[in-house]
């Protein structure tokens, strides 16, 4: 038996030896954000305050929010495991995930703040035609939220997993089924008001044990950072290569092409993620949406920074085959670190173990929470409301018809979620930032800035980007043809590489393009006018 399997096991055993402590954690978390949420489902009484909380939070508030909903198992799992496993190359989707924030807050946080109300649909279809729009974004918003919801659920079943020391794929499915089901909850009872509380509070546990760790490796190097990624190098078996680019997006002229079609999708990912996009309705104005941004910067960035001692202490003090032995994907390097820290023999580590993973576990609740909030506001309020309905439902309606949609969204994200937990959580992400990329920020940025768009442009932007990105993906060795992929034992990719964004971003955008110079509609530039208005000065903003 390999070293590497013997302290995985004995990482799970300590786990189960520790199991009561650990469960505690976990039922603490989970019931403390149960009864936030039961409090808040009883202050939600109307339409605004189910989608964007009464609008009620402040720009701190709201910052903290965006930053937990923002920091999801991606970060804290799959950023981890990919500097642990790749170094320099792994470090990128920090940076990339960071430098998105820039394009949202100077393209699009005040203008979507001004102009909308509850959804991304409200602005796409204010100059537009209603209905085929808000189809469109509706079913874009449920596609990209699905996709990240997969990396969330991924995460989950990791993670959990190694805990309980579960190693049935029926018992990791059903751990995803559980977080399936908790985070309906927490969207059917909360609304937003819900989440957001579930939200912060996961920010501030997350930013805590992140510090925590980031302490413990530093001290554990005498606060030397050199000496760290010394150690990191050597430890890896890679060598000085392990510091420098080139691991995992140089080593041919295809992985460089997915380098930069992964830099492209994450920067520009961002400002087009739907649950990230109505954060920006839950405070008063747009100054406080942008002031929201920048505490959410700030925020965002201290915590990437700490990502580095996540990622390269656990490539210092863990053998890789370590890692891979515990996750393909290197999904649990994190609380691995943890327990390396503590002491693999140890009460000690077996308390930080169970600290840092109930921290993730929270993380992916309250993320998934989010994301379902999006979605499910998204298909109630655009799709429900405004196309089947005609406008004529009621507030009680509509948000009846959101929560039906929390519940079947839900089911959706857990078979798909179970298919998918082998996956690097990270490289999921970085796939709906492709898709969000590709549908939502082209048709986003003409309709906000450019006065000749037409419905027809619209359309084929989100359409065609979708398409083309869900469909350069199922086509990708993300799904097949490698021992890593979603269905390892089939082959049947053609599109080499593995984020779609370097041809399906300027797809969308192209069509978007030329959609609405062949269309025969006749811009209406009044209402143009009305949208420039009130996305720069917020008159008429809800």
């Amino acid at each position: 038996m390999s070293p590497a399997i013997t302290q995985v096991q004995l990482a799970a055993g300590e786990a189960s030896e520790h199991r009561p402590l650990i469960i505690s954690l976990f039922a603490v978390f989970v019931v403390a954000t149960l009864v936030i949420t039961v409090w808040a489902g009883r202050q939600t009484k109307s339409a605004a305050d189910f989608y964007a909380g009464g609008r009620q939070f402040s720009a701190f508030q709201n910052g903290l929010a965006v930053s937990g909903d923002y920091m999801s198992a991606a970060s804290f799992l799959g950023i981890a495991g990919a500097i642990a496993l790749f170094g320099y190359d792994g470090f990128l989707y920090s940076i990339g995930f960071l430098v998105a924030w820039l394009v949202a807050l100077l393209l699009v946080a005040e203008p979507l703040r001004n102009s909308g109300r509850y959804t991304m649909g409200d602005v796409l279809a204010y100059r537009m035609r209603q209905r085929p729009v808000r189809t469109a974004a509706g079913a874009s918003t449920i596609v990209v939220s699905i996709f990240y919801l997969l990396a969330q659920m991924a995460g989950a079943g990791v993670l959990v997993s190694l805990l309980l020391g579960i190693t049935s794929d029926g018992g990791k499915v059903a751990i995803v089924a559980l977080v399936g089901v908790l985070m309906i909850v927490y969207v059917t009872i909360g609304g937003m008001k819900g989440t957001t509380w579930v939200q912060m509070i996961k920010a501030v546990l997350l930013i805590g044990g992140t510090i925590l760790i980031t302490f413990l490796v530093l001290l554990k190097f005498n606060f030397n950072v050199s000496d760290l990624l010394g150690s990191a190098a050597d430890n890896s078996g890679k060598g000085k290569s392990f510091l420098e680019p080139g691991l995992k997006y140089g080593a041919t002229s295809t992985s460089k092409l997915d380098f930069i079609s992964l830099g492209i999708a994450l920067v520009l990912g961002t400002a087009g993620l739907p649950h990230i996009l109505i954060r920006f309705y839950t405070v008063p104005d747009s100054k406080a949406a942008r002031k929201s941004v920048n505490w959410a910067i700030g925020i965002i960035g201290g915590f990437y920074l700490m990502t580095i001692a996540l990622g390269f202490g656990a490539a210092a003090l863990i053998k890789p085959e370590e890692i891979i032995a515990s996750n393909k994907a290197g999904n649990t390097a994190a609380p691995l670190l943890a327990l390396h820290l503590g002491g693999v023999d140890s009460t000690w580590g077996a308390i930080l173990l169970a600290t840092i993973s109930a921290v993730a576990f929270a993380t992916i609740l309250a993320v998934v929470a989010g994301l379902t909030l999006a979605s499910s506001s998204s298909f109630a309020h655009d799709i429900y409301a405004n196309v089947i309905r005609k406008g004529t439902a009621t507030e009680k309606e509509e948000v009846r018809a959101a929560r039906y949609a929390t519940i079947a969204i839900g089911v959706v994200s857990i078979g798909l979620g179970a298919l998918a937990r082998d996956l690097n959580v990270a490289g999921l992400v970085a796939l709906a930032f492709a898709v969000a990329a590709s549908a939502n920020l082209p048709t986003i940025l003409y309709s906000l800035f450019w006065k000749r768009f037409t419905t027809q442009g619209a359309l084929w932007s989100i359409y065609g980007g979708l398409v083309t990105a869900v469909g350069l993906v199922l086509f990708s060795p993300v799904v097949s043809g490698k021992p890593t992929s979603m269905f390892p034992d089939v082959d049947f990719h053609w599109f080499p590489l593995e984020n779609p964004g370097l041809i399906s971003i300027p797809v969308g955008f192209l069509l978007g393009w030329i959609g609405t110079l062949v269309s025969k509609e006749e811009p209406d530039t009044g209402k143009y006018a009305e949208l420039e208005v009130r996305s720069l000065t917020g008159t008429g903003a809800h």
